[in-house]
């Protein structure tokens, strides 16, 4: 019989895991993970239970005891130092001591103490041997100082050396002796969890962030083709708006066969720029600056430029080719011809793409074809790009994507990928389980107080959040909803208030966003009309009636208030009126209690009683407390739980910081 049978401890249902360990959850450098699990063991056996943890690669492990909750479930935790994968698993066994220890407390009869303490004194004893045996040589006690193995040897002798009967038993059930005995327990029947479980460790920016899209060709003067340089000349712009990721279209070689005129229209002009999207040239392909923009060189100077204003530069990765990209000359093996001898372009039925063709995945050169991509996206981050938003990754293998990002983030730990994946539900989720840091969702169509707030309870508390790390956007180039187009300047205000602080990453595509542009391509379509997908664009950002200082107000909330930077503290609070949504976003130790409260309704004014948990949010009821608008700097006192709030559609938001301090009238004056 193997001597697994005499190990007595079960360990059970370990969590977090995603699918059981195949896939690592995720985190940031300096959050904590909290394991819990279930163990037990036959008997009434006391039980020890050790989380261990250790940077992926690493031999040896670091252990914390973990502490019992109810029910057989234990807890513990441990701290991320460094970006990369960690790995987590847990041993239990019955611990012969702290079962004694246990049982002798109970006992009665002084017959049976007396036995008790002499087989308390083996116990003791054979730690002692242990103590010695661990004792590395250069650790040795020196004079003067205590000595484990010697303290244990004298208590051993004690317990087993006739005299007082009580005086014993408190030495035997004494806090010196359990921490003896705690340091070097009897591990030889321990039971090891049977999966060692991963965690991928990101930079901050993966949990908090703010992106800015920004078409760098129409940054430039009215008539001229924007460039890189102009795109450096706009970052004190981005900067001012308090955005931290600055995120570019392709920025390579665009292809001329097929090219697509204004409005995706199949009649170009001479002069017309085409689709960014529609990548590779005689210019060059995947790694080359489309010449009108500029160069490397240029690139590396902005990367450089951005990031000292705290300004991140995302590159967007499009695995896809014009027909003249060289690829398609160079590697025919890589696409799929039709029967006619043609390449087939990409489609979409009813959408159609001729400026497009599609890598073959399932060709035989595949591993070529892998390998090639993944040295298209370490050629940009060897020049200093950390951050990629990734177009349509649902399109190809869920194999490759594992392999590529795995082998980008191992050269590259500080690397973020977005995935643009409109899609079907498990397959966003997959995409996030194989490795991408944060992903496009649902929210541009999530419009109504029930949607919202099932939607966002989903993300934020279903199980999900492990992996799955949203990034809102109220709008992109691809995506100009219904609730804009027909809600106007209020509707752009509270999707723009609803995306910064549900979640705490979101974007904007700007300057569309917050000039408020509105109008769609045609009558039920979400494309923009006159897109910047297909042509140069000036956008006047002095405008009166720009969105650009409550951008940045609330940007500059975000980066204030902690409470703002993370998604699982979300909670809904009670609100009667179903045109206002309300929810609230706390720090553990209740230094900050944010609420929010929105108007959903664009077009009419909008009041209701909001009702607040003041017991969580540790607020005597029975106190007035104040609460100070953030957005407008107002401050009220309210009193109890349920309060009155108004909004109109010109000012359809409020943020409110909770104040606790304030009880009389008199405080409130005082802070006024």
């Amino acid at each position: 019989m193997p001597d697994s049978g005499r190990q007595r401890a079960v360990i059970e249902n370990i969590r977090p895991a995603v699918d059981g360990g195949r896939f690592a959850i995720k985190r940031t450098v300096g959050e904590v993970v909290v394991v819990e699990m279930d163990a037990f063991a036959d008997g009434h056996g006391q039980l020890q239970c050790r989380l261990r943890h250790r940077v992926q690669g690493e031999q040896r492990w670091r252990e914390s005891a973990m502490m019992p909750l109810r029910n057989d479930c234990w807890r513990g935790s441990f701290v991320l130092d460094v970006m990369g994968r960690y790995e987590y698993t847990a041993v239990a066994w019955v611990d012969g001591f702290l079962t004694w220890r246990h049982d002798l407390a109970r006992r009665e009869d002084p017959q049976d103490i007396e036995l008790a303490l002499r087989t308390g004194a083996a116990l003791v004893q054979a730690a002692a041997a242990r103590a010695r045996d661990e004792q590395p040589r250069d650790e040795q006690p020196r004079d003067g100082q205590a000595d484990p193995a010697t303290d244990l040897d004298a208590i051993a002798a004690r317990l087993a050396a006739a005299g007082e009967l009580q005086e014993r038993r408190r030495v035997a059930l004494s806090q010196q002796l359990l921490d003896l005995m705690s340091r070097y327990p009897d591990r030889r029947l321990q039971a090891t969890a049977p999966t060692v479980f991963p965690v991928v460790v990101d930079p901050d920016r993966a949990r908090f962030s703010a992106w800015y899209e920004l078409f760098p060709r129409s940054a430039g003067e009215p008539g001229r083709h924007g460039t890189l340089a102009d795109c450096e000349a706009r970052l004190p712009y981005v900067a001012e708006l308090g955005f931290d990721v600055l995120y570019l279209p392709p920025i390579h070689p665009i292809g001329r066969s097929a090219r697509k005129g204004p409005n995706n229209t199949l009649q170009p002009g001479p002069d017309d720029p085409g689709s960014p999207w529609a990548i590779g040239a005689a210019e060059g392909g995947h790694k080359a600056v489309h010449p009108p923009l500029g160069s490397e060189q240029d690139l590396v100077r902005l990367v450089t430029r951005a990031r000292g204003l705290g300004i991140e530069i995302a590159l967007d990765i499009a695995f896809q080719c014009a027909p003249d990209h060289p690829y398609v000359q160079d590697h025919p093996e890589w696409f799929r011809f039709r029967p006619d001898g043609t390449v087939q372009y990409a489609e979409n039925p009813p959408k159609k793409y001729q400026d497009i063709y599609p890598f073959d995945f399932e060709t035989e050169a595949w591993r070529e074809l892998w390998c090639e991509l993944e040295s298209v996206v370490d050629h940009w981050a060897q020049l200093g790009v950390s951050v990629f938003r990734v177009d349509n990754p649902h399109t190809k293998p869920f194999a490759m994507w594992e392999w590529l990002i795995a082998e980008i983030k191992r050269k590259h730990p500080n690397t973020v990928f977005l995935a643009e994946a409109f899609t079907r539900p498990r397959v966003m989720h997959r995409l996030a389980k194989l490795g991408f840091t944060q992903s496009y969702n649902y929210f541009p169509w999530r419009n109504t107080k029930a949607e919202l707030t099932q939607y966002l309870t989903e993300l934020c508390q279903g199980p999900g959040r492990e992996y799955f790390r949203p990034n809102l956007w109220p709008n992109t180039p691809d995506i100009l909803p219904e609730y804009l187009q027909l809600g106007g300047r209020a509707a752009f205000i509270s999707r723009f208030v609803l995306a910064a602080t549900l979640g705490a990453s979101y974007g904007i595509y700007g300057p569309a966003f917050e000039l408020c542009e509105v109008a769609p391509r045609e009558p039920g379509s979400e494309e923009y009309r006159d897109s910047e997908k297909y042509q140069l664009r000036h956008w006047d950002l002095e405008r009166p009636d720009s969105l650009r200082a409550l951008i940045a107000r609330v940007n500059q909330i975000r980066r204030t208030h902690r409470a703002l930077q993370q998604d699982w503290n979300l909670r809904f609070v009670s609100i009667d009126n179903d045109a206002l949504i309300a929810y609230s976003k706390h720090t553990d130790d209740l230094d900050e209690i944010l609420v929010m409260v929105v108007n959903l309704d664009p077009h009419h004014l909008q009041s209701g009683w909001v009702e607040l948990p003041l017991e969580e949010f540790g607020i005597d009821e029975e106190r007035a407390f104040q609460v100070h608008d953030l957005l407008s700097d107002a401050r009220y006192l309210w009193h109890g739980a349920r309060n009155f709030v108004r909004l109109e559609p010109g000012a359809p938001a409020h943020l409110f910081r909770l104040r606790h301090r304030v009880h009389t009238e008199r405080d409130f004056d005082y802070y006024l």
